[in-house]
């Protein structure tokens, strides 16, 4: 009886430990999923702009452009690699979860078998004298009926238990077996990627010093690239003369229709003979009301005015402030207004402009993503956006411009003003 109990313990405890060692390693599984998921997102996004970027090169347009392209496809490149890295060691985890279950499931098997020779070896010699003697007091009558046919049921099903307790872990072991194959092939096509990803991103390093090495040697090259800021720099003060004007425009017709209404109701008082209540007309802001927040957190990286370019090397007038961003930070009004553009602005990427009380405009560009829409309502510090390196010449940052008109200032100087 003692024997039996123990096998049956044995079999729950296997049973356990079978569960346990299937569900240690599910949490890293689910994560592989989630990392190649999001390597194939960005290994498109990669692809894409490569594309891009050989048509760029083919072109010669825009110095300023490929550059741009050529940084971000560097930073792209390096997150790739560094997911491919992440996906590695997740796989290597359960690899190596994997081989541990493996070889306790070796030992279990080779303990479950010698229990079997034991069972084998002690029936040769024995035979089954025992379960005999219970059958013969079992006929005289000298025990209780039920109780020893139960005893009997247990004692001939004690070979089954101790079959099929192997025949399980076997089955287990097989599994986990092909398990570890399959995440040693992943492993293998990843390192194997995690290569060519490096060297790919080697070239691409190689490319962009060789690019900034010719345009510190060439002139016309320089001359080239100042005359695409100059361009870009009148492009974006285009776009606030064009947003003032439709503003002023905007404010003309609200006159004229308040003057038409107002002849209308004294044509309509004078025919009822009653008194024209006038109002004031709406008092002019001159400044922009409320607090201001600096939009985004990080280290000035380029000052507003004259300087010298950090990553090209060549002197060029900043119309606004660029501010270092990681990865996800999002990007904040700088004052409550309303959203007035919405659009992807040359030398800047996808970009937003804000219209604050007093004419005053603000510029947020180079973004990764956008949360609002031309028209929107914003508050002082709400979250416009998310930074990015879209057409940003040196990783992630936040282009942050302001101008009252067309007229632009330093924008940190405005944050300080009430």
């Amino acid at each position: 009886m003692f024997a039996l109990k123990n096998l049956s313990l044995s079999f729950v405890v296997f049973s356990f430990l079978v569960w346990t060692a299937f569900s240690a390693p599910l949490k890293t599984e689910l994560q592989i999923q989630e990392q190649q998921k999001a390597l194939k997102r960005l290994e498109s996004d990669l692809q894409k702009n490569r594309s891009n970027l050989k048509r760029l090169e083919k072109e010669e347009k825009s110095v300023i452009s490929t550059m741009a392209l050529l940084d971000q496809n560097l930073n792209q490149s390096k997150e790739y690699v560094a997911m491919l890295g992440k996906n590695e060691e997740a796989v290597k985890t359960v690899v190596g979860q994997l081989s541990k279950e493996i070889s306790s499931l070796d030992q279990k098997i080779a303990k479950q078998k010698k229990a079997m020779e034991i069972r084998i070896r002690t029936l040769y010699m024995q035979g089954r004298h025992s379960e005999a003697e219970h059958l013969y007091l079992l006929i005289k009558q000298q025990e209780n009926p039920e109780r020893l046919l139960y005893m009997v049921n247990k004692l001939l099903s004690s070979d089954k238990v101790l079959v099929e307790t192997l025949i399980e872990m076997q089955a287990e072991r097989a599994k986990k077996h092909l398990e570890e194959q399959k995440h040693l092939e992943s492993l293998k096509d990843l390192r194997a990627q995690k290569a060519i990803e490096e060297k790919q991103h080697f070239l691409q390093l190689e490319k962009q010093k060789e690019m900034l090495s010719s345009l510190r040697r060439d002139k016309s090259m320089q001359e080239k690239v100042l005359g695409e800021f100059e361009k870009n720099q009148k492009t974006m003060l285009a776009l606030i003369q064009r947003l003032q004007e439709k503003k002023k425009k905007e404010e003309a017709e609200a006159r004229k229709r308040a003057l038409e209404q107002k002849k209308k109701a004294e044509r309509d008082a004078k025919k009822s003979k009653t008194p024209v209540k006038t109002t004031p007309p709406p008092a002019t802001v001159t400044k922009a009301l409320g607090p201001k927040t600096m939009p985004l957190q990080g280290a000035i990286i380029s000052e507003y005015g004259l300087q010298d370019h950090p990553v090209l090397h060549i002197k060029t007038k900043n119309l606004g402030v660029e501010i270092r961003g990681k990865k996800g930070a999002k990007v904040k009004a700088a004052a409550k207004g309303s959203v007035a553009m919405v659009a992807e602005i040359d030398g800047r990427g996808p970009s937003i402009i804000i219209e604050h009380e007093g004419g005053y405009y603000s510029v947020y560009g180079h973004l990764n993503s956008v949360f609002v829409k031309e028209g929107d309502f914003v508050k002082n510090g709400q979250e416009i956006g998310e930074v990015g390196d879209m057409a940003s010449l040196n990783g992630i940052k936040l282009y942050f411009q302001v101008s009252q008109g067309t007229q632009t200032i330093d924008p940190l100087n405005w944050l300080k003003t009430k």
